[in-house]
C-alpha cells in the first residue's frame, strides 16, 4: 500500500519527517529513497530547534569548550535539556576557570557559576549581546583566548532566527571563535549530516504548511510526533489533517502514528547495530542487545524493500552494505567503517564551514505593559513517548504550570498556585500559576509539553514572539 501511494504521487508532493531517533544507517537509506523519488521536502527536526546552517560555522567539540577562554551560552537550561553537558561545562568553570557569558530569559543552573549573565525577553538577545559586547571588560575577556558559542534553542516561544543573529554577533566581535549546536533528540546531527536536512528551504514548517493546503501526497514520520512536538499545535494539525496518506515508522503509537494510514513497526534502540552522531559530531557504535519484538523492522531496510519495490534497487541487503555505500556518499564517513568499532570513544566526523552570517532576526514590537512575553522551554522531564511508556518514568513530569515574578503576582489579583486563564488572540488556556524571582517582570515562563493544558495552544509560527493576558478567572 505504502509503495502504491508513492509511485502515484505527484511530482513533488512527498515529504518526510524525522530520523533523528534511529540510527545514522536509517537516516542515510531514507535519505537515498528521498534521493531517488526525487523528494525536497524533509527535515530531520520538527521547528524545535536551529536551521541546520548552524553546522556551516566553524565547529567546536565538547573538549573544546571545556578548555576554551570564553563560552557565551545562546541555549537553554543544559541543566534541564542536557545534563551530562552541563556537568561538563560546571567542571570547567569550577576546575579549569571557563568564563562563561550567558544570555538568557530565565536563570538556568549555570547562572550562579556565569562571569556575566543577563536577562532577556524574547526577540532581544541580539539587542542585549551588542549592549553587552560593548563592554571594555568584555571585549578583553573575548580577546584573552579561544571562545565557544554554545548555541541553541532557548525558547520555543520565539523564531530561531533570534539565535542565529545572536551567534552573528558574537562572531562578528570574536571572528575566531567556534560554535557548538545543542540540538533536540539524540541523533539528530547524524540525521542532518546524511542527508536528511532541508532542502530549498523545504524545513518541517514548510511541509505542515504545504501538507496543511492539500499539496502532500504522502506524508513519512520516521519516528517523528509532530502533534506532540512542534511548537505550533495549530499547523502541527492542519499538517497532519491535509496530508492525503500518512504512513508511520515508529516503535510506539504516538499520537501522530495514531492519526496515520499506515503504521510500519520498527525497532528500538537496542534491537539493532549501527552507529550515531552526538552533538558536537563524534560517531560511536550501537549494538543490538535483543530481538526485535513481533513484525518490527530495522529502519533502513524498510527504506530499502520500499526502494527496490518503487523500482529502485538500493543495493544493500547487510549493515555493513549501507555503511560501505554511507563512507562513500557522506564526507567524512570514511574512517568511521573502521575506527568506531575499535576506537571506545568514537571518532568526531569534520564538517565543513561554508558560511559565517545567517538571517538577520526582525526587529521585534515593544511588549504591551498588560501583557507577559513568554519563554517556553523544556524540563529535563515530560511528557515524550519514552516517558510516559516507562512505569519508572512516567511519573517524574513536573506538570503544566505558569510562573512569573513575585511582583507580577500582585497584578494578576490571585494567590499562587491558583488557576488563572493565559491568552492571545489565538486560543486560551487555564494553568496553575507559580511565582519565581529567576524570571524578568513582565515575563513569564512556561514549560513545554507536560501534563496538563498545552502551552503550544498559543504559539504560532507567524509570530516573531508570543505575548499572553495572564487574568484570574
Amino acid at each position: 500500500a505504502v509503495a502504491r501511494t508513492l509511485r502515484h504521487a505527484r511530482p513533488g508532493s512527498v515529504a518526510v519527517l524525522g530520523g533523528a531517533r534511529g540510527t545514522n544507517e536509517d537516516a542515510f537509506m531514507w535519505a537515498q529513497l528521498a534521493d531517488a523519488l526525487g523528494v525536497s521536502m524533509r527535515d530531520a527536526q520538527l521547528d524545535d530547534g536551529l536551521p541546520s546552517e548552524i553546522f556551516a560555522y566553524p565547529q567546536a567539540t565538547i573538549d573544546a569548550m571545556c578548555a576554551a577562554s570564553t563560552v557565551v551560552l545562546l541555549a537553554p537550561d543544559l541543566k534541564e535539556e542536557l545534563p551530562v553537558l552541563y556537568i561538563r561545562l560546571r567542571d570547567a568553570v569550577q576546575k579549569k576557570g571557563v568564563r562563561v557569558i550567558e544570555v538568557s530569559p530565565t536563570e538556568t543552573g549555570i547562572t550562579q557559576m556565569a562571569w556575566r549573565s543577563v536577562r532577556t525577553e524574547a526577540g532581544t538577545t541580539t539587542a542585549a549581546l551588542t549592549s553587552l559586547l560593548s563592554d571594555a571588560d568584555v571585549n578583553a575577556q573575548l580577546a584573552s583566548g579561544p571562545v565557544v558559542v554554545v548555541a541553541g534553542r532557548g525558547n520555543l516561544a520565539e523564531l530561531a532566527a533570534h539565535t542565529m543573529s545572536g551567534v552573528d554577533a558574537v562572531i562578528a566581535r570574536a571572528p575566531s571563535a567556534t560554535v557548538l549546536p545543542v540540538l533536540r533528540r539524540g541523533n539528530v546531527r547524524g540525521a542532518l549530516t546524511v542527508g536528511l536536512s532541508p532542502q530549498a528551504g523545504h524545513d518541517a514548517a514548510h511541509i505542515l504548511e504545504a501538507a496543511s493546503h492539500g499539496q502532500v501526497d504522502c506524508l513519512i514520520l520516521l519516528g517523528a510526533d509532530p502533534l506532540n512536538d512542534v511548537p505550533d499545535a495549530d499547523l502541527a494539525r492542519r499538517g497532519i489533517a491535509g496530508a492525503k496518506y500518512v504512513v508511520a515508522i515508529d516503535t510506539f503509537l504516538t499520537q501522530s502514528a495514531a492519526h496515520a494510514d499506515v503504521v510500519l513497526p520498527a525497532a528500538a534502540y537496542a534491537e539493532k547495530d549501527g552507529t550515531t552522531m552526538n552533538l558536537e559530531g563524534r560517531v560511536t557504535n550501537v549494538a543490538q542487545k535483543i530481538t526485535p519484538r513481533g513484525t518490527s523492522r530495522v529502519d533502513w531496510m524498510i527504506a530499502a524493500e520500499l526502494g527496490f519495490l518503487l523500482g529502485h534497487d538500493m543495493g544493500v541487503t547487510t549493515l555493513a552494505d549501507v555503511q560501505k555505500k554511507m563512507s562513500k556518499a557522506v564526507a567524512g564517513f570514511g574512517a568511521t567503517t573502521t575506527s568506531v568499532a575499535v576506537k571506545r570513544d568514537g571518532i568526531v566526523v569534520p564538517s565543513a564551514t561554508t558560511s559565517s552570517a545567517s538571517v538577520p532576526a526582525p526587529i521585534v514590537p515593544p511588549r504591551n505593559s498588560y501583557d507577559f512575553r513568554i519563554n517556553v522551554s523544556r524540563k529535563l522531564y515530560d511528557k515524550a513517548v519514552g516517558t510516559v511508556t516507562s512505569p519508572s518514568m512516567s511519573e517524574l513530569a513536573p506538570g503544566a504550570g505558569v510562573w512569573i515574578h513575585s511582583l507580577d503576582l500582585d497584578r494578576v489579583g490571585v494567590a499562587e498556585g491558583a488557576s488563572v486563564k493565559v491568552s492571545n488572540a489565538h486560543s486560551s488556556i487555564v494553568l496553575p500559576v507559580h511565582v519565581s524571582d529567576h524570571i524578568p517582570r513582565g515575563t513569564a515562563f512556561v514549560p513545554f509539553n507536560q501534563p496538563g493544558a498545552d502551552i503550544r495552544e498559543l504559539i504560532r509560527r507567524a509570530d516573531d514572539v508570543v505575548d499572553v493576558r495572564i487574568e484570574s478567572m
